[in-house]
């Protein structure tokens, strides 16, 4: 590695916030933040636009196809008998469940009306879904709450001692009548996000006096709920029992157990048990007559009903995918002479998709050329081939490789996003069922689809369709639940193909090192990788400053333009606002008319959570701030751009997820050791095309990061879910 090439000497300006704090968020570097970055919301439910924006259109199609997955669950005979030898805790837990399944506990939460099916069983008789006109048009958001629904909140808010600001969403969070709710359960404040569990009592307390108290059933269960929501955020889709007792007794519950009961008893939250498989059980006592009367050892896990629906449902569309006969099109010998012309592992991957209905494939930058030579063998079979990436930034890359525009309209195989392709925006649209109009999905980036996402795939593939998950495995995992494509990597119910290119020069040799636990020098005779020690996180930003303006365009030929600067975290010295205006105050200078923005400035736009959009800001007037996001024109209602807008010359890892630039440049402040994983730096790292500077201020932790600190563990239940459904492949 070489050192910094010369930097300029001009001083930059100091860094300074560029917007107010949301009351309640953590904003440590490798805290939850990065995940769910604070003030990224999809809104906060006071919109009243008539009409619809591209994030709300999304975010509305997402919710009826919940529903429909929700509903779906609902026509099933019968709860699922999770086994009977439980005792204890856990046999309250299980029965708490099978009362609210049974209808002696209220319900309306958990499960709803049956509604029609794209897949008709023969019992009960279904009629198919909504034809593809009649689902093309998103209905309209719901309108925000009544202003004197807002006002009659805020007072209630402001009685207990909470901001008012926090009105629009509480009562869009509660409905009609959300003052009388606030009253009558002061801790439904809790289901507000930013709002921590100290706050919420201290709002109870100032409302309800004595009768507030640390064993009241309503702060167990608004605890529990919220413990479960934090969870999710940090990637869970359900908690151990154990853990999640053990949390609520730390957050002062004095009766974890009866919170847990309640919850369950209230449809706020599933229970489930899944059998252990003991390390070196033997299949023949497991299977046999010794086997009867004994008792398999479980785990119970509490989850929110979001989740377990959407990771049940993923798991029937995984296992109807796998276990149905592909769409033929073309011959055996069709397929075997278009895998035999590819090269190495292209062609396996060929011949795995010709056979199968899911196939993994695993690698690189590089390994995209398989994925591409597959789309294009389909495609001249003859069959409708697409490729979906889960955002602009990854589809765009491989638009280029494939050689074909992103365009619905295009005659070769094409690649969208994969929110376009769910709501229709892009790609081929639905079928006569409902189901996508495509024989072929490839799926880019697949460690970036959460448990929900791909629920709403699986669900949306019509039979007999292939689906192809690629991805690098070494990368961080997606920013919502759930662990998809690690978990079907673990589970073997699918052919996997790895690819065999490596990742070329300097930079492929580094990331490559990282991403099996080891950080090498390498030789970079033309400066591909520079590292740039600093004391603190003043001088860190100072150094970022010098490298993305004057440095690697003066020493690299990379423009700032084309430089992407990445940390750990948005908070902090030198974390993402820090860095931000900085080089805003060097690269484009201004007063910051709307909203702490000017024309010219670099952005992202989160229009929901976890989705990213790079862009540029344009203009600002009366209807909101103007974007060029990918080419197109995206309009952010005023109301909604603190919560939805980012300057962008500094982003997290996650949040440049599927990018790759000419040049980027990783912040690595003394603040953020904590941050630091090797999928972290595995990530940001491999956001480098040709060159990569390293401002380094945590000293060994980069090493040690690499070689001690893999991605830390996620509970989910997939595997689980697809075991008996699937056969492995081993």
């Amino acid at each position: 590695m070489s050192t910094e090439p010369e930097p300029a000497t001009e001083d930059t300006t100091d860094a300074v916030d560029t917007g107010p704090e949301i009351p309640g968020t953590a904003e440590t570097a490798g805290s939850a933040s990065e995940a769910q970055p604070d003030g990224e919301t999809a809104g906060d439910g006071g919109e009243t636009a008539a009409q619809v924006s591209e994030g709300e259109a999304e975010l509305a199609a997402q919710r009826i196809e919940r529903e429909r997955i929700e509903r779906r669950k609902a026509e099933k005979p019968g709860p699922i008998d999770a086994g009977g030898k439980l005792s204890g805790t856990a046999a309250d837990l299980l029965a708490a469940v099978r009362a609210v399944e049974s209808g002696e506990k209220p319900a309306a939460a958990v499960f709803g009306a049956p509604e029609p099916a794209r897949r008709p069983a023969p019992e009960p008789v279904r009629p198919p879904r909504p034809a593809p006109a009649e689902r093309a048009t998103v209905p309209a958001a719901p309108a925000g709450p009544a202003p004197e629904t807002v006002q009659s909140v805020g007072r209630v808010l402001a009685e207990g001692g909470a901001p008012e600001a926090l009105a629009p969403q509480t009562a869009a969070l509660l409905g009609e009548g959300a003052q009388d709710a606030l009253r009558a359960d002061p801790w439904q404040l809790l289901r507000v996000a930013g709002v921590r569990p100290e706050q919420a009592d201290g709002f109870a307390r100032a409302l309800l006096g004595a009768e507030c108290g640390p064993d009241d059933e309503r702060r167990g269960r608004a605890v529990t709920v919220w413990l479960l929501e934090q969870a999710a955020l940090a990637g869970h889709t359900a908690l151990e029992l154990p853990r999640l007792t053990a949390t609520l007794a730390q957050r002062g519950v004095p009766d974890p157990d009866a919170a847990v009961q309640s919850t369950l008893a209230e449809g706020e939250a599933l229970a489930f048990q899944d059998a252990l498989d003991e390390p070196g059980a033997r299949p023949e006592v497991a299977e046999g007559e010794g086997a009867e009367g004994e008792e398999r050892p479980v785990r119970v896990l509490i989850g929110l009903e979001r989740y377990a629906l959407a990771e049940e449902s993923l798991a029937d569309g995984l296992a109807r995918l796998v276990n149905s006969a592909p769409k033929q099109d073309g011959s055996a010998a069709d397929w075997e002479q278009a895998a035999a012309s590819a090269q190495g592992s292209a062609g396996e991957l060929i011949r795995a998709a010709a056979a199968h209905g899911l196939v993994l494939h695993t690698g690189g930058e590089a390994s995209l050329a398989e994925p591409a030579a597959l789309l294009h063998a389909a495609h001249a079979l003859g069959l409708r081939a697409w490729a979906a990436a889960p955002g602009p930034l990854g589809r765009d890359r491989f638009a280029a490789l494939l050689g074909a525009p992103p365009s619905s309209e295009a005659a070769a195989p094409a690649v969208v996003t994969v929110a376009g392709l769910l709501t229709g925006a892009e790609g081929p649209g639905r079928d006569a069922d409902g189901g996508l109009a495509l024989d072929l999905l490839v799926v880019l980036d697949a460690p970036q689809i959460d448990v929900e996402a791909g629920a709403l795939l699986a669900e949306s593939l019509p039979d007999g369709a292939r689906l192809v998950l690629a991805g690098d495995p070494a990368v961080l995992w997606s920013v919502g639940p759930g662990r998809v494509f690690a978990d079907l990597l673990a589970a073997r119910v699918c052919p996997q193909v790895a690819s065999r290119r490596p990742d070329p020069g300097p930079l492929g040799e580094l990331v490559s090192g990282i991403g099996i636990g080891e950080l090498s020098q390498v030789e970079a005779p033309g400066k591909e990788v520079v590292i740039v020690p600093v004391r603190d996180a003043g001088e860190a930003v100072h150094r970022t400053v010098q490298l993305v303006a004057d440095s690697v365009p003066r020493a690299i030929g990379v423009p700032a333009e084309e430089t992407q600067v990445i940390t750990p975290g948005h908070g902090g010295a030198a974390g993402t606002r820090a860095l931000n205006a900085a080089l805003k105050e060097r690269l484009n200078p201004g007063p910051g008319r709307f909203g702490g923005f000017d024309p010219g400035d670099r952005v992202v736009h989160t229009p929901a959570p976890g989705r990213v959009l790079p862009g540029r800001v344009v203009t600002a007037d009366a209807d909101g701030l103007h974007l060029s996001c990918a080419g197109e024109t995206v309009v952010v209602p005023r109301d909604r751009v603190e919560g939805s807008v980012r300057h962008g010359w500094a982003l997290t890892a996650h949040q440049a997820l599927g990018g790759r630039w000419p040049a980027v440049v990783v912040v690595l402040p003394g603040d953020a050791v904590q941050a630091l994983s090797r999928p972290w730096i595995y990530t940001a790292f491999g956001r480098a095309a040709r060159h990569l500077s390293v401002v380094h201020g945590v000293d060994q932790a980069l090493p040690r990061a690499v070689a001690e600190t893999p991605a830390k563990p996620r509970t989910t239940r997939l595997p689980t879910l697809l075991a008996p459904q699937i056969p492995t492949t081993d």
